[in-house]
């Protein structure tokens, strides 16, 4: 018998209304009426941060733990030395910067995602946060709801996307995505990854690798993350690399919170060195009710579309994500371990993939 423990978000009346919301801790990737016929056991929280937590106590026994980019129980190294049983990490979708990677080695736990289970979400999302800043929507629509009127207000900081030059730190399955979805828009576009596109796909998109990552933020209105949070590109938007940004440009973060300094983003919107800053991402979730990015504005009253992290978990990304975690869990359960070799981010004692193997430039796994 194995002992599977997740760690999820709390779904309350959310859950009961939508049974797809298979992400929340009611309806538990909808894996316990399978566990418990195989007789294994399920338990599930979304207790994780307090002294003495569920997670906290839980995880000392279990041998399985899933958790989500979206309510993540931070796996620190010092709560692995601790989980003495624990062989298998599965992150219910992309991205494993809540678990730290070199201490999973050192105890040889396996670290899994559900690669590509929301790739095409996040790349919606991202679509969405650049238009809504470009085009100044946030305030425009506050100012319906108190009640308001006034074009001008709005229109002195809305802008076509069309013509603009959109730059993104990160090409990999959602950095591609997004180039591709910005190619109706007529924007010029380009890159910066340690690893190529195919000369073939470059054409096809019609964008451009910049050698440098300064370079492209220097002629960018527009710059999108997209890469994994690691120790290299942890703070990495500090107040020196902002500033050499194009003055007025736009910031979307749908990656990691803590690959940009919030104090520095803060700042820079409120000088107006950016115009706006937008994305679902924080660095330390859920976000403190007095985290500076909630309200952060440019000297317009405008340019936050920050929202909670919830790009990577609309109802169609769940069930693909939902299904993947079963599947991992399958492969190990089974003895066969034969995962998906894309969905490996750390296995034996050793990194199995680029994405946080990699140390010299982002890219997204």
């Amino acid at each position: 018998m194995v002992k599977v423990l997740a760690v999820l978000y709390q779904g309350g009346e959310h859950a009961k209304q939508q049974p797809g919301l298979l992400g929340a801790v009611e309806n538990e990737l909808g894996l316990r009426e399978w566990l418990e016929g195989e007789g294994h056991t399920l338990v599930t929280t979304a207790d994780k941060d307090d002294e003495n937590s569920t997670f906290d106590r839980e995880l000392e026994t279990a041998e399985v733990i899933i958790t989500t980019p979206f309510h993540p129980g931070y796996l620190t190294s010092e709560r692995l030395d601790r989980a003495k049983n624990l062989k298998l990490c599965i992150t219910a979708g992309i991205g494993s910067d809540h678990v730290d990677l070199n201490a999973a080695n050192k105890h040889k736990i396996t670290v899994a995602e559900v690669t590509g289970s929301n790739v095409v979400s996040v790349a919606e999302h991202v679509l969405m946060s650049i238009l809504l800043l470009v085009r100044n929507f946030v305030p425009a629509h506050e100012q319906v709801e108190a009640g308001d009127w006034n074009v001008a207000a709005i229109a002195k900081d809305a802008y076509d996307l069309e013509g603009k030059t959109v730059g993104t730190v990160g090409v990999g399955r959602i950095g591609e995505r997004v180039l591709r979805r910005l190619k109706p828009f007529d924007c010029k576009t380009l890159y910066f990854d340690y690893q190529p596109l195919k000369p073939e796909v470059e054409q096809e998109i019609g964008c451009r690798r910049v050698d440098s990552m300064e370079e492209m933020l220097s002629q960018c209105d527009v710059v999108t993350i997209n890469c994994p949070l690691h120790e290299k590109t942890r703070g990495m938007f500090n107040k020196d690399l902002i500033a050499k940004m194009k003055k007025g440009a736009f910031l979307v973060n749908t990656a990691r919170g803590a690959i940009v300094v919030k104090e520095d983003v803060a700042q820079a919107l409120r000088t107006g060195h950016l115009s706006g800053y937008s994305g679902d991402v924080w660095d330390k979730q859920p976000a403190p009710v007095d985290h500076l990015l909630r309200k952060a504005k440019n000297p317009n009253g405008g340019g936050n579309g920050m929202v909670p992290h919830y790009s990577g978990t609309t109802l169609d990304a769940q069930k693909r994500y939902a299904d993947g975690t079963k599947r991992i869990l399958q492969s190990y359960l089974s003895g066969k371990f034969d995962y998906h070799p894309e969905d490996l981010i750390v296995k034996d004692g050793d990194y199995a993939t680029k994405a946080y193997g990699q140390r010299s430039g982002p890219t997204q796994g």
